[in-house]
């Protein structure tokens, strides 16, 4: 912890320094006497942190960040706190790291999901948030030995899968490397320790060789006059492990396990150098890449190589100059570390660009897990480049088709494609483009725009989403109905009917967790794909039978001391209540189900929502003595004239003497046929099959049913 002290002093002054050193002794209070799973002082865990960044180059902010982040998380200090001590900018940084502990998930995968997607809104506000994350990321898995077998694969896969690329995606090569060794250590345990014993094991041999191809290769620069410096540098374990499984080699066939790298200090002198090597060794066809040309994503720019000694030994060479080597090691964090250079701040600019076109398409996501999918497909290196007619290279997915070309242009362009040219020839749509083509787009105003077909073929995240949003939008109408007789049907299935379901209150609730505007946004979504009929009716069902047992469910307690109540065999003085969702009456076949910490629950014995509860919380119960016993009862009627229902209900409950507690009409906006819903005070079950029996035998009325109350 002094040694990060030490490394302040040496990198900062000033405020910059009183600001560092403010963070540090803040943390250092809030974390006293918190211990870590190694059972070291917490507070090693940000100081560590924050070592990484300083060596990264980052500011004074991004460091007292990094000393901050989990201090909302893990102590009593709050948000407020922070902004008092030490500014917005220091707590809107912090804010971006802290995951999403106060809200209640449905399963680890959404709290996953949402916590990334948090992460990206606070990335576009300020990329430093997913540095910290890095750097947090990166000290926690140097530690994770010290952490259960589960939890430790649980953290190398998310980290391969997501933080890796990431590293990548931004160009900070030196994190990404070693979080790829350490997710691999725990992933393949027994594959990573063969590796680190049989590498080292010719390690003496392979620098003897090494030795040499530098020799040779600072002999060419001596001889062209051209100031530069050569080493070897080992390749990291992943790349290694990816390249035997992906090529079915064993370590004895890859030869290249060391890269030379060549640093120069000009554009000119790497092409130089690049031809001359060329001229003394034999390169490999097909492993020529010219990353300076048409950079990589992330801004990536070198010459790589692969040649044949001339007595067969391959190896692979890299060329650049030293302003790309510092843009290949920190990446994006060169914007802090070399800001003066212009340069760097044209390139940091082109890498944010990635990151809003995520933020782009991540509007459209209501699903978690669509985003975190959607995510990890487009945060891995694009690995196609391919050319406009005009010269523009544009990068792609892996197989990507002209659909995601024609994307990728503008959503305009896509829309309006009707055909695509590669080469100059015409190419069905789902043709896979490959590294160097040239694509034409071809376009009409009279397009209807893009097909379903299409979400099958697009290889890009942010092309799919694109695509479903023209549907959103354009199909709005259509998907509106489509949704509402979608949830319509399936809440029938469920027994339940969609317009009891749907409340103002209840709709409230759900638009707090599904953050719908209004009904109709809701039923578009489900329309076109953007939410299940099953995510939407689950929290629905659950609302109504909670609000059901609030205001309606009758208690009927202590057995046999109350005329017409329940009995539940073996059990005196129990609560029991009247389930609300199918609300069972004297002369129902019923159930009982032990509730935890509701006493017993009686449901009617063809209720849905018993259908696949657990058999153990059966209890048997039956109707007590019913004599005299009067009960509500609800009953639905539908017909083309709201006053056929009401006089022929009136006319019949009249003759029965029966009595009308409450009566609820309205006219269903999709059949435009009336329904009114009455609850009636009946005296048996028997009266109830005969009402509803009397009134079926009126043409009038399209149907009659009894339903909850």
């Amino acid at each position: 912890m002094i040694e990060v002290l030490e490394k302040i002093r040496e990198t900062y002054s000033g405020a910059d320094l009183a600001l560092c050193e403010k963070a540090y002794e803040f943390a250092k209070k809030a974390h006293a006497n918190q211990k870590r799973a190694s059972g070291e002082e917490y507070f090693t865990h940000p100081c560590n942190v924050a070592k990484i960044l300083i060596d990264l180059g980052l500011d004074a902010a991004t460091i007292a960040a990094a000393f901050l982040h989990d201090v909302i998380e893990d102590t009593p200090v709050s948000e407020g706190d922070i902004k008092a001590e030490f500014g917005d900018e220091v707590l809107q940084l912090v804010q971006g790291v802290t995951k999403l502990e106060k809200i209640e998930f449905t399963s680890k995968e959404e709290e996953q999901a949402e916590n990334f997607r948090k992460i990206f809104v606070a990335m576009a506000k300020d990329i430093r948030v997913i540095i910290i994350k890095l750097a947090d990321r990166l000290h926690n898995m140097r530690s994770l030995n010290f952490l259960s077998q589960e939890r430790q694969q649980r953290m190398a896969r998310e980290t391969l899968d997501v933080f890796a690329p990431l590293a990548g995606r931004l160009g900070i090569s030196q994190i990404k490397c070693e979080l790829e060794d350490l997710s691999l250590k725990y992933l393949e345990p027994e594959f990573f320790e063969y590796l680190v014993t049989n590498i080292n094991a010719k390690l003496v041999e392979r620098r003897e060789f090494v030795a040499f191809v530098v020799q040779e290769i600072q002999n060419i620069l001596k001889e062209s006059n051209i100031e530069g410096e050569v080493f070897g540098r080992p390749k990291h374990f992943y790349s290694i492990y990816k390249k035997m499984k992906n090529q079915n080699k064993t370590l004895d066939q890859i030869y290249d396990l060391t890269a030379v790298r060549v640093i120069v200090n000009t554009v000119d002198d790497c092409y130089e150098v690049f031809g001359k090597i060329h001229h003394k060794w034999k390169p490999v066809p097909g492993r020529i890449k010219d990353y300076i040309a048409t950079p990589k994503p992330n801004m990536y720019q070198s010459l790589h190589t692969t040649v044949v000694t001339n007595f067969g030994q391959t190896f692979e060479i890299q060329i650049r100059t030293y302003e790309m080597n510092r843009a290949a090691e920190y990446g994006i964090a060169a914007h802090w570390k070399y800001k003066e250079n212009k340069k760097e701040v044209d390139d940091f600019d082109a890498r944010l660009s990635w990151i809003r076109e995520v933020m782009e398409w991540q509007g459209g996501l209501k699903d978690s897990k669509e985003f975190i999918d959607s995510l990890k497909g487009d945060i891995y290196s694009s690995e196609v480049l391919v050319f406009t007619p005009k010269g523009d290279v544009i990068s792609l997915p892996k197989d990507a088709t002209p659909i995601d070309f024609a994307y990728q242009i503008h959503s305009a362009v896509g829309n309006k494609c009707v055909g695509a040219k590669v080469n100059s020839k015409m190419v069905p749509l789902n043709t896979p483009l490959q590294v160097g083509d040239v694509v034409e787009i071809i376009t009409s105003p009279n397009s209807k725009g893009p097909s379903w077909d299409w979400l099958k073929v697009a290889k890009s995240s942010s092309t799919k989403v694109k695509i479903k949003q023209f549907f959103k939008r354009e199909m709005k109408e259509e998907n509106i109905k489509t949704g509402k007789a979608m949830l319509e049907r399936e809440a029938k299935n469920k027994g339940y009917n969609l317009s009891d379901l749907l409340t103002d209150k209840a709709f409230a609730k759900l638009s707090q967790r599904m953050s719908f505007s209004g009904q109709d946004e809701m039923f578009a979504s489900v329309g076109y794909g953007a939410v299940t009929t099953n995510q939407v009716l689950v929290k629905l069902i659950d609302y109504y039978r909670h609000s059901s047992i609030e205001s309606q469910a009758k208690i009927i307690a202590k057995n046999k001391s109350q005329t017409g109540g329940v009995i539940v065999k073996g059990m005196d003085n129990i609560l029991v209540r009247i389930a609300g969702c199918c609300n069972p009456v004297p002369g129902d076949d019923i159930v009982g189900f032990i509730s935890r910490g509701r006493g017993v629950a009686v449901h009617r014995a063809d209720c849905p929502n018993m259908r696949n509860v657990d058999p153990e919380r059966y209890i048997e119960v039956s109707w007590a003595n019913q004599t005299g016993t009067s009960f509500n009862a609800g009953i639905k009627v539908i017909a083309n004239d709201q006053g056929v229902i009401l006089a022929s209900v009136s006319q019949v409950v009249a003759q029965l003497n029966f009595a009308i507690t409450a009566i609820n009409g309205r006219i269903d906006s999709k059949t435009k046929q009336a329904v009114v819903d009455f609850n009636i005070r009946l005296n048996s079950r028997s009266e109830l099959d005969a009402l509803i029996d009397k009134l079926k035998q009126n043409k009038k009325l399209i149907d009659v049913y009894r339903t909850s109350i």
